[in-house]
This record gives structure tokens, sequence and C-alpha cells, in this order.
């Protein structure tokens, strides 16, 4: 299975603070570990809300928001793709993650094709398939 570490913003994150060299060095060891153990399948931080932007969908209309945006609780600071075989596997390994204290981070499993059963029908699976060959072709290229 494969799940979505979310980890949550905070204050200094918001901020623009980024890591010391430190918390740096740690985070990639811990991300070796991962990438050895076949864990992980993609990571990534993300800019402060600052730099974003929002899209709200409303009938015909759309309207974008530009950030900053509030209450950093329900913000995305950054996050992993990880593959496991349970849940309990990926809280595990997230238990060895050197966040500091009082940090929170979400899992989350990612929908595979077969959760969607009978609806998701051959040709859209042939779709997806040919979307996602297509998507790792651009990425080597």
């Amino acid at each position: 299975m494969r799940v979505m570490v979310i980890v949550k913003a905070s204050r200094e994150s918001e901020a623009g603070q980024l890591p010391n060299e430190r918390d740096l060095a740690a985070m990639g060891k811990f991300n070796e570990v991962l990438v050895q153990a076949g864990i992980m399948l993609a990571g990534e931080g993300l800019r402060p809300t600052s730099k974003g932007k929002r899209v709200k969908f409303s009938d015909s209309q759309k309207f974008v928001v530009d950030g900053p945006f509030t209450e950093t609780k329900d913000l995305v600071a950054g996050f992993w793709i990880w593959k496991v075989r349970t849940m309990d596997e990926a809280v595990e390994w997230l238990k060895r993650a050197p966040f500091d204290p009082g940090m929170e981070v979400e899992l989350r499993p990612v929908f595979e094709a077969e959760d969607f059963g009978s609806e998701f029908t051959p040709e859209l699976r042939a779709q997806e398939e040919h979307l996602r060959a297509e998507v790792d072709r651009q990425q080597r290229s």
C-alpha cells in the first residue's frame, strides 16, 4: 500500500524559516534509510503559503486567493509518499523521524485502482496506466 505522510506547517515554516544544517543532515539520514529500505517513493518540502495561491470553484466561477493563509494547523509544509505493507508499519517508520517535540504528522492511505471497484472500468484503467507511463517517460527525459 502507498501512504502519504503529511508534515504539518508551523509558525516557523510559514515564516519561511529554513531548517538548519543539523536538522537537514538528520532528515537526510532518515530519508537515506527510507530509500535503502524501499519505503520512500517521493518526498518534498513546500514553500510557505505566502508564495502560494488557492483556487476556489463556485458554479461557473473560479476565484483565486493569494497566500498567505491562516490557521497553520491546517496547512502542509511537506510530504512523503511511502510504500509499506500496513498503516502500522508506516507509523513505526514515522516514529523514527527526527522531528522536534510538538510536531504533528498525518498518515493517509493513497487510493489504489482496486479501491474503485467496477466503476473503474477497463477503459478507465487503461487510460490511467497510459497517463502513469507518460508521466514516467517525461520524468526520465
